[in-house]
């Protein structure tokens, strides 16, 4: 059914690699940051390298009448992988806009829920391109469970925030990268979503 080195696949396999090491190097460093503005340029390091895999797919579907699945779906799929790279970036950024230095348990925990999810990730994306269908659900239904936990975290978080931070600019600041860490798990859940949709239509 689907060949094992298409441009696609192989592409896909890439965006995920790099995905998984983005967030990998985001969880190990976001505690201890030593300097922010090496930590926000190394994320958007990682995110211009995503969107480079972004370009080929986009150019590949221009010119590629048949393709391993249906065209759509190619499209979702990367779409919502670079949505994931996108959101982590973006919380990066904010801590060097910010000068944020200080530990948080919080972000830790939402860096370690995220880092599962891309885990779970790169696992699906590596059934599809074994053709490997049906047990992509397993880390599909991993993701969705991970999202709700974001969703629980984000509350508790947030309710924290607001018994114990006076400064009103410290809040802004970190309920804003609370908000983004948890809108970073809803684009990992796209990615889930359309994991679903590649199973019933090709199973």
């Amino acid at each position: 059914m689907f060949k094992r080195k298409d441009v696609f696949f192989t592409t896909l396999e890439g965006m995920a690699d790099i995905l998984l090491e983005a967030v990998e190097y985001f969880e190990q460093n976001v505690s201890k940051i030593e300097d922010v503005t090496v930590f926000a340029k190394t994320m958007k390091e990682f995110e211009t390298k995503c969107d480079r895999h972004v370009h080929t797919i986009l150019t590949e579907l221009n010119k590629t009448f048949i393709t391993p699945i249906e065209r759509e779906d190619i499209m979702a799929l990367t779409t919502s992988l670079d949505d994931v790279l996108d959101g982590i970036e973006a919380c990066a950024s904010r801590f060097e806009m910010y000068d944020i230095r200080e530990p948080d348990e919080y972000i830790q925990l939402f860096a370690d829920n995220i880092l599962r999810c891309a885990q779970q990730i790169k696992k699906a994306i590596y059934l599809l391109t074994e053709k490997k269908l049906l047990a992509m659900r397993e880390p599909a239904i991993h993701i969705n469970e991970l999202e709700n936990q974001a969703d629980d975290l984000l509350r508790v978080c947030v309710k924290g925030l607001f018994a114990k931070v006076k400064d009103p600019i410290e809040l802004i600041k970190r309920k804003e990268i609370y908000e983004r860490l948890e809108q970073t798990t809803d684009y990992c859940e796209d990615v889930a979503n359309t994991l679903e949709t590649i199973i019933m239509r090709n199973s």
